[in-house]
This record gives structure tokens, C-alpha cells and sequence, in this order.
């Protein structure tokens, strides 16, 4: 298992207020939120039990899926469903995909 998943789980953790927040203008992103960060810890976690090629695929999967939280998030303060994203949040979310980046190569 990566070292990362534990910050995943921080993510994660992190995330409930502002779903919140964003369900209370659109239920569609935030459901698209809870979906893609929740993605990012499986997709973490199968491929840690995968080997070679496959392994890769999943870490490709979950970067992709950490990427698109970061998008939910982005569209949500474009909208103004969100006055501010705590900047920790931010920067932990940026070095989850970091890790998963030079891990999915």
C-alpha cells in the first residue's frame, strides 16, 4: 500500500462539510465529489494488491479520479457554491496527485 493512502483518507475526511455545502446548490456536483474522492482510496487500495501493468492502470485511475476532484472543487468555487476551500484541503489534495503521478508512470 502507498504511503499516500493515509492523506487520501485525510482527504476524505475532509471533504463531508464541503459536499455539503455544494449539495445545498447543486446535489449533482456533490454527488460527482463524493464519487470520484472516494474513488481515489479504492483505486489506491486495488492497486496495491495488483502487480506490473495492472498496477499502474489502477494508480492512472485513481490520479484521474483525484484530478477530477480537484475539478469539482474548481467548479464549485467558479459557481459560487464555495467562498473558500481550506488550504490545507488543497495542498493535500495537490500532493496525493504528485505521489500518484510519479507512481503511475
Amino acid at each position: 500500500m502507498l504511503r499516500i493512502y493515509t492523506t487520501i483518507l485525510e482527504v476524505l475526511r475532509e471533504l463531508p462539510a464541503v459536499v455539503a455545502q455544494i449539495e445545498a446548490h447543486d446535489r449533482d456536483l456533490a454527488r460527482q465529489l463524493r464519487r470520484a474522492s472516494t474513488s481515489i482510496a479504492l483505486n489506491c487500495s486495488e492497486g496495491s494488491g495488483c502487480h506490473g501493468g495492472t498496477r499502474r492502470e489502477r494508480y492512472r485511475n485513481a490520479l484521474g479520479s483525484a484530478r477530477e476532484t480537484g475539478a469539482c472543487l474548481d467548479a464549485a468555487m467558479a459557481l459560487g457554491y464555495l467562498e473558500a476551500i481550506d488550504p490545507v484541503l488543497l495542498d493535500r489534495l495537490d500532493h496525493v496527485r504528485a505521489v500518484l503521478v510519479k507512481n503511475a508512470v
